[in-house]
């Protein structure tokens, strides 16, 4: 009991310093990346999709657009490293992460914390779940901008690939802990330094 009153009291306290320290770059961003798109990545600035989270609860996470406006015509798709359908200026905001940060408000909204398993798309969880059952078990916490299967497994764009993704999203299910957190939340820091963000 003990354990958990004071695992959820850091669970808000990283929450809430995230987006204190984190606003500022994110207004800041906002305004470089605004005219950027003018000459980089024309079309919207921000990006908004519907995604699950905490018991499958349906809400909009948002982003900074990283595609090309008519990126899914075809329909939703698994996004990949090499993805034709992301811009120049996107390909540089995925690898530093920067495209993340509008989910500042997400975090401010209640729908997501700072680390936990990525947003699923419905669409996706409803082709996934044909061929692995358990999927929606990542659906018991609230996702996250960042998680353990984020920084060891990158994009999946595959079933094998989203299996082992599952595996490590139940993994931190079960055993999360601020230890497991920190652990975290300085590999990201390790991987948006050394521009390998996915």
């Amino acid at each position: 009991m003990i354990k958990n009153l004071t695992y959820n009291v850091w669970v808000i306290f990283i929450n809430y310093l995230f987006v204190i320290i984190f606003t500022p770059f994110f207004i800041i961003a906002c305004t470089i990346i605004y005219f950027l798109n003018f000459f980089y990545n024309k079309g919207p600035l921000f990006f908004s999709q519907n995604r699950l989270g905490l018991n499958g609860r349906n809400f909009r996470l948002y982003k900074f657009r990283t595609m090309f406006i008519d990126a899914e015509k075809d329909g939703p798709q698994w996004a990949s490293f090499n993805d034709v359908r992301i811009t120049k200026l996107g390909k540089f905001l995925r690898l530093a992460r920067i495209d993340e940060l509008p989910q500042i408000l997400n975090i401010i909204i209640g729908d997501i914390n700072l680390i936990g398993p990525r947003a699923e798309r419905p669409e996706m969880r409803d082709m996934i779940i044909k061929h692995i059952p358990n999927f929606n078990d990542r659906l018991l916490i609230k996702p996250g901008i960042t998680g353990l299967a984020q920084i060891n497994s990158g994009y999946s764009n595959n079933i094998d690939q989203t299996a082992v993704k599952l595996e490590e999203d139940i993994q931190y299910i079960r055993s999360k802990t601020i230890l497991l957190d920190i652990k975290i939340l300085f590999k990201t820091i390790f991987i948006i330094f050394k521009l390998h963000g996915t």
